[in-house]
């Protein structure tokens, strides 16, 4: 008897401290918030590291996704530049927001991904838009809204989730 007692007593203390927690916005000793984020991201949220032609590090921030589509070159590049109606040969990995998985990988596979007809190509707005202004050997980081991604889901991609992309410009050869 003595021992369930001391269980139900060890049951009840942590149910109580957990229960003080409980929807708690107050920051914790580190000075970050336990309360969902409602600051929406910016680009210079997200930090990514690695060269031109490597596999990136990408670190997704503690804030809360944007409807925006985010642009930022990480590596201006110095050749062609991707306009609409080029073809774009590119590396790229993608990392999703909400879990921060690598999900897609060219660089992995060891082989450049073809985007044909920039701006009417069949891949998502996001890259229809944001590849666009793209140099060969410039990295670009690009941030997709659900809207301008897969919305609703589809090709392993969980409904309504934002699209972490860094993009490597291999090669741009005119329309």
């Amino acid at each position: 008897m003595r021992n369930v007692l001391l269980i139900a007593s060890v049951a009840l203390a942590a149910a109580a401290g957990l229960s003080g927690c409980a929807g708690s916005a107050q920051p914790s000793a580190g000075g970050s918030s336990t309360a969902t984020p409602t600051n929406p991201c910016k680009i210079d949220d997200f930090k990514v590291s690695g060269d031109f032609g490597a596999a990136p590090k990408v670190e997704i921030p503690s804030c809360k996704p944007t409807d925006e589509l985010l642009v930022k070159d990480l590596v201006p590049g110095t050749g062609a530049e991707v306009k609409a109606g080029t073809t774009a040969s590119v590396n790229y990995q993608l990392t999703t927001f909400s879990d921060k998985k690598i999900l897609d990988s060219s660089f992995e596979r060891g082989a450049p991904f073809d985007v044909e007809n920039v701006g009417q190509a069949p891949v998502i707005d996001g890259w229809n838009e944001g590849i666009v202004g793209l140099k060969e050997k410039g990295r670009r980081l690009l941030v997709v809204p659900p809207a301008k991604g897969y919305g609703k889901g589809g090709q392993g991609i969980k409904a309504n989730e934002t699209l972490v992309f860094v993009i490597d410009g291999v090669k741009v050869t005119p329309a």
